[in-house]
This record gives C-alpha cells, structure tokens and sequence, in this order.
C-alpha cells in the first residue's frame, strides 16, 4: 500500500511560496487591464448573500452589487456595523434607493448557519449568487477551536461555508442559472490537507496560524471541486474559486522573512480591497463564467473554476488537483458539519436533509 503523505515536499512547498512572491510582486501589472471600480452590468434582476461584509473586500462587495441594482442581503455578525453602513452608502448614493437587507450569520456557530439557511429558505424566493467571502487568519494567534469543537480557520474558512452552501441549494436551484462564489487565496498553494487531523490536533504537524489557514483554503478549493462535479448541469448552479490576490491587511507577521521584507513595499504592490473585490464581482456576475465552469465539467477536469485576481482563469494548486484526496475532504467535511453522504443528491431532487446542527434539533 502507497505511503500515506504527510505534507508538502520541498519542491512543492518551494513552488507554492515562489507563486505567492510572484503574485505579490506581479498582481498590479497582471491586473492593469482592469478598471477600478470594475465596471458592472445592470444586476436589478439579481439577488446576492454576501457573507462578512461589513468590513475589506466583503464590504466593497456588497456595496458595488447594491449600486449596481442587485438586492443584497448582507450575512453578518454584526448587523448593528452593517446598518450604520447601509446608512452611509445610502447618504453618499444618488441613484435608485439602494436594496440591501441584513440577516445576522455568525460562521463560528454551525448552529447559526443552519438558521440563517433555513430562514433565507422559507421565504421560497430565487437565490442567484452566494458570495462566501467572510473568512480569517489569526496571524501568529496560538490555536483556538469554536464551540462547536473545530480549529477556527477551518471552521470559519471552510466547514461553514460548506454547510451554508449545500443548505442553500433549494434557493440556489430556484434562482438558477446561479453561482457559488467562493473567496479563496493564492496562499492556497503553500496548504496541505490531512483528512486524518482536519483540527490540527495530533502534532503531527506543528500548529501556526498559517498552517491553519492554508490547510483552510485548500480545502475550500477541494470541497468546492467535488461540489461542481456533484451538481448536473441541469440543477443550473456553479461553483467558483476566486482568489481577490494579495490585499493590505496584517499578514506578515507570520510568513517567511523575504516575504516580510516584500511587504515593507506594500504602498505599490498590495491591493487595496476595492481591488481585491474586482475578482469576485465579476465571477459573480460575467456571463461567460457558466459556460467556463460547463466546459469543465463536459471535460471531467478535476478542479473547479478558479478565477485569478486578474480575472482570468487560472489553475489551483497541484495538491487541488489531487482526486482522491478532493473526495476524502468532501467525505470528512460532509461528516463534521452534520449531514449525511448523499445531502446534495437529496436537495437536488427536491428532498428534506437533516443537519446535525441548528434549531431543527432543538
């Protein structure tokens, strides 16, 4: 039998960092050909949840998609910060009254997410994007686990808005042709996923913030990659990776010194979070990014859609590509966020799928 692997080797973990460092220093100039603000269609007709959004690209998000006529409903921890937001925009905006609404979502409580994703469902109304944007990297923080007993970024980074994708499903085939947006990182390419030690709880590995993020991240473009394969083309929802590039925020402190020292360039190289959030708006509103994610699908192509912060598509890591591994995340998620084996299949077909977690269990 193959010897199970415990990590990244050398070459590739030398590989993913040389693709941050390239992406660090190269993302203003690949991304010139890009109008900031990105330049938006009508979206009256759309209806978006966007998670996290009172604050970074999150907000941006939001407030682009609402300018542009799209009703959004912000998902936030926070609604009090979200409503003195709304009320800001809406001060400074001179167009048509902007349609944005804001349900509380706490993504460190799974309970919380099946509350949110059975309320939005009640309502019967079409869902045509999902923007899973909230996430966090606890830079240099020793390892903490939510209540629900899973390692934070894993949990707020990926278990979540798993569960809160395949919950939404009804919604999303109602809306369809519809997307799941998933904001990802390039810092993906520097993760590795052991489906035995999803916590990073046995000591195999040394825990540090950025082991817990990275592992986090690939593990969001595996699951992601599973899901695109599970849903037919017919059930009309797409599944997408957008990575918003590397945007200003307090990163540093636990990366390897050389690329410290790239950031002390940051006024020229880092995004700013207007800029950061291009990637995802137009993944969540191009006409071309269906056909894209069906043509992979046609050609059985391992991985999902991912979107680079320039727009274009690009390729995932080569640990993403990998099949078996992808299925064994899919199978461990489905297992730790309480549902069972066969949720989407079920949802698809129009079936009720009990979670482990939420009210229903009350």
């Amino acid at each position: 039998m193959a010897k199970r692997k415990q990590g990244l080797g050398w070459i590739e973990w030398l590989r993913g960092w040389m693709y941050v460092i390239y992406e660090m220093l190269f993302q203003r100039i690949t991304a010139s050909h890009l109008h900031n603000p990105l330049e938006l269609p009508p979206l009256s007709d759309l209806t978006c949840i966007v998670t996290g959004s009172t604050s970074g690209i999150g907000r941006e998000i939001a407030r682009q998609l609402a300018e542009a006529g799209a009703h959004v409903v912000m998902a936030v921890r926070n609604p009090k910060a979200a409503h003195e937001l709304i009320n800001q925009w809406s001060a400074s905006w001179h167009g048509l009254p902007l349609n944005i609404e804001v349900m509380q979502l706490d993504l460190l409580s799974l309970d919380s997410v099946v509350t949110f994703a059975n309320a939005w469902n009640a309502r019967l109304a079409p869902l045509h994007v999902l923007i899973n944007n909230a996430g966090i990297f606890s830079i240099g923080e020793p390892q903490k686990f939510s209540k629900d007993g899973f390692e934070e970024h894993m949990q707020v980074n990926h278990l979540a808005p798993a569960l809160l994708s395949i919950l939404l499903l009804p919604s999303l085939i109602r809306g369809s042709p519809s997307r799941i947006i998933n904001v990802n990182s390039v810092m993906h390419y520097v993760g590795f996923v052991d489906t035995e030690d999803m916590n990073a709880v046995t000591g195999k590995r040394k825990y540090s913030s950025l082991l817990g993020y990275t592992s986090s991240k690939l593990a969001q473009v595996m699951f992601s990659s599973v899901l695109h394969k599970r849903l037919p083309v017919e059930a009309g929802v797409n599944v997408v990776c957008v990575s918003p590039g590397i945007v200003h925020t307090n990163v540093a402190r636990d990366l390897p010194r050389i690329v410290q020292a790239a950031y002390h360039l940051i006024p020229y190289f880092i995004f700013s979070a207007q800029e950061g959030s291009r990637s995802a708006l137009f993944s969540a509103t191009d006409p071309q990014v269906p056909e894209y994610c069906e043509l992979l699908k046609a050609d059985e192509w391992p991985v999902c859609a991912f979107i680079s912060q320039d727009c274009r598509p690009t390729n995932p890591s080569e640990e993403a590509h990998s099949v078996e591994t992808s299925f064994e995340v899919w199978e461990k998620t489905l297992e730790m966020i309480g549902l069972p084996s066969d949720a989407v299949e079920r949802l698809i077909e129009g079936k009720e799928v009990k979670c482990r977690y939420g009210t229903q269990n009350d």
